[in-house]
């Protein structure tokens, strides 16, 4: 959704988040099977979310910089709301259901009303203590654990409409390279080797998101404000989904005595690789022409991917750890569970998301 005034959007973009939606997909498929984050298959898909927040930074940047001395912090929140608050709720309305009545529970006999609770707190996107949960892994939205980084999102577009937006280029260039600092001091000393963290309300989780957040969301606004020269790049959104893919694909690098060598090939990642692949993928308006038509279909369902497909994936869980399936029968059933994923997130788009935002934006 577009401010009014403001030019068209970037329609590689809007692709990139559906290729890292379905990668993220792939990973959560992907961590049933693994025993540890060295035997993870498509390991580095976490860092999809970081992405996400380089890709939102420069989205309201290039959407909302302009138009600061007329945007007022209420005009502001009730777009981003319009935009982001439907998908949250269904996604917790559904993340309920699959758990009380098929994606199980890890703590035993989940009382109905702390269920109701936790649905309620959900919808309203208010992280819970561990001691809430009911589904076993401390997560801060127990029934649709993704909605983790939607509540570091919307700190984003606090800091955005509160601060960011007033800063000069010399002052976020500043802040940029402090947060990427503290981004690269966070992957070197914490004891994992990697930026997987944030969805708990622990002190070293709490960590971990805004580690992650900082530096992607600042990167993002300052690329946005950047005067480019006149480049023309060839198949953009073609060779930013190939350097994206390789990326969140990639095995684990080293092991248990050598996490160093994974924090710098993350570092490396979110410092460097993602501005470049944004810096690509804006080099023009339109994707390639012949790419067309499946851009936009991942324009459309990334969020709605990204916000529904972890109940499915619960309910995987539940079969792995119980059913123990041949090779065969678990490939069977992730084949369904991922195309299924899909096909949901297109459904919710066409039928849920775009009408229900649709009739906030006319009335609001």
């Amino acid at each position: 959704m577009n401010p009014k005034g403001t030019p068209s959007h970037y329609a590689s973009l809007d692709g990139l988040r559906g290729v890292a939606a379905v990668i993220v997909l792939l990973y959560h498929i992907g961590e049933a099977h693994a025993v540890d984050r060295f035997t993870q298959m498509f390991n580095h898909g976490y860092l999809a979310v970081d992405f996400f927040f380089i890709l939102s930074g420069f989205v309201i940047g290039y959407a909302y910089d302009k138009r600061t001395a007329e945007l007022s912090v209420g005009s502001f929140f009730k777009r981003r709301l319009i935009r982001l608050q439907p998908m949250v709720v269904l996604g917790t309305v559904i993340g309920a259901i699959f758990f009380y009545f098929g994606g199980g529970t890890l703590v035993a006999d989940a009382p109905v009303g702390r269920v109701l609770l936790l649905t309620l707190l959900g919808a309203l996107m208010l992280p819970v203590p561990a001691a809430l949960d009911v589904r076993g892994w401390g997560e801060s939205y127990p029934l649709n654990g993704p909605q983790w980084s939607l509540f570091f999102e919307y700190i984003a577009n606090l800091l955005y409409v509160l601060i960011f937006r007033y800063l000069p280029k010399a002052a976020l260039i500043l802040l940029t390279a402090a947060a990427g600092i503290v981004t690269a001091v966070f992957l070197l000393t914490n004891p994992n080797g990697d930026v997987i963290g944030g969805w708990q309300l622990t002190p070293y989780s709490l960590y971990a998101g805004f580690a992650r957040l900082l530096f992607p969301f600042t990167a993002g606004l300052l690329l946005a404000r950047i005067k480019r020269p006149n480049w023309k790049i060839p198949c953009p959104f073609l060779i930013s989904t190939v350097l994206l893919s390789i990326a969140l694909l990639m095995p684990r690098i080293g092991g248990p005595q050598t996490l160093w060598m994974n924090a710098l090939y993350e570092i490396s990642c979110i410092l460097i690789l993602f501005p470049l692949i944004v810096l690509i993928a804006s080099s023009r308006k339109e994707s390639e022409s012949f790419l067309r038509v499946p851009v936009k279909f991942l324009g459309q369902i990334s969020y709605p991917l990204y916000l529904i497909h972890y109940p499915f994936i619960c309910i995987y869980y539940k079969y792995i750890r119980q059913m123990s399936p041949t090779t065969a029968g678990a490939v069977g059933y992730a084949v369904l569970l991922f195309i299924g994923s899909i096909v949901a997130a297109a459904l919710v788009e066409r039928f849920y998301e775009r009408p229900v935002r649709k009739i906030l934006s006319k009335r609001f």
